[in-house]
């Protein structure tokens, strides 16, 4: 098969182990810079190109788009659908995963366990403190709604730190969530890989000490950890309720169970592979080689009678 890789870093670890696991498999392996792409519209023919020439032959993609190109990533991976092409996750998923706030809503819907949430458009002093109110008061936790890897994320330990912090965003018209402070978890959270309904690898992400934040760029450790069936229960129904068939599942262990934080379609390898030794790239692959399998299937014209 030919297999693109829709990434902006060839030499990012989590690209060069797809590369690695689909060359180990036979497949010609492509990496595209997905941000140097240009879609072309007609009649009834879409088309990419890159570099100046049009991307043809291409069996499957699998995308690695980070937050900040979500836009015009998922315009490109929508432009390889309507060339009928598989791609490992949809571009409707990873739009709707980039979305905190049509996550949380999505995941409530299902019945998936979450931190409890507030959303409010620029909140007033009067308003805050009924916000802080709704989900059991301080300590709070504040997110920008496009915040990643840890950043945009701040704790108030007070009421007057959560006002001044809410004040703050509100005073740059930034969108924010409002989320209670689960402690039991210590500054440490789950992260399950979710590959074609099944969790392939899992782990548990320690903070630094003192630092409430657990991703692995903001210093934080990560140690192999299997999950509980109530917690892999719940990194599928998350995973499903996005739509996303490649996941990574961020959840708190709390008393009252396993609380999803995030699902993120771009989940990086390097982490999980390191702390679980599991070749969780060669899983994506033959995924992806299976979901081609299935679309020649369904493509295939009918044998004339």
């Amino acid at each position: 098969m030919k297999i693109a890789i829709l990434s902006i870093g060839p030499n990012l670890y989590s690209t060069r182990r797809l590369v690695e696991a689909g060359e180990q498999r036979g497949h010609k392996m492509l990496v595209i810079d997905h941000t140097k792409c240009h879609v072309a519209m007609q009649k009834s023919t879409p088309e990419i190109y890159y570099q100046g020439e049009r991307l043809e032959g291409i069996d499957a993609v699998i995308p690695r788009i980070g937050a900040s190109v979500t836009f015009f990533g998922t315009a490109v991976i929508r432009q390889f659908e309507l060339m009928n092409v598989f791609t490992a996750n949809s571009s409707q998923a990873i739009l709707q995963s980039r979305d905190k706030l049509r996550s949380l809503q999505l995941l409530s819907k299902v019945g998936v366990g979450i931190p409890k949430t507030v959303f409010a458009k620029f909140p007033k002093d009067k308003d805050v403190e009924n916000l802080i109110q709704e989900i059991g008061g301080t300590p709070v936790v504040i997110k920008l709604l496009e915040g990643t890897q840890g950043l945009g994320v701040v704790l108030a330990e007070s009421k007057k730190a959560a006002k001044s912090s809410i004040e703050a965003f509100s005073g740059l018209k930034a969108n924010i969530l409002i989320q209670e402070f689960i402690q039991e978890a210590n500054g440490a959270d789950l992260r399950a890989f979710v590959v074609d309904g099944k969790v392939v690898g899992a782990m548990k992400r320690q903070g630094e000490e003192g630092e409430f934040r657990s991703n692995l760029h903001r210093g934080g450790k990560s140690t192999v950890i299997k999950l509980s069936r109530e917690e892999k229960k719940s990194a599928l129904a998350a995973a499903k309720a996005m739509d996303l068939s490649v996941a990574g599942v961020d959840m708190l262990p709390s008393k009252r169970g396993p609380l999803i934080l995030e699902v993120n379609s771009s989940p990086g390898l390097e982490g999980i592979e390191k702390a679980t030794k599991i070749d969780i790239a060669s899983s994506v692959i033959e995924f992806v080689e299976r979901g081609v399998e299935a679309k020649r299937k369904k493509i295939k014209p009918k044998a004339q009678v």
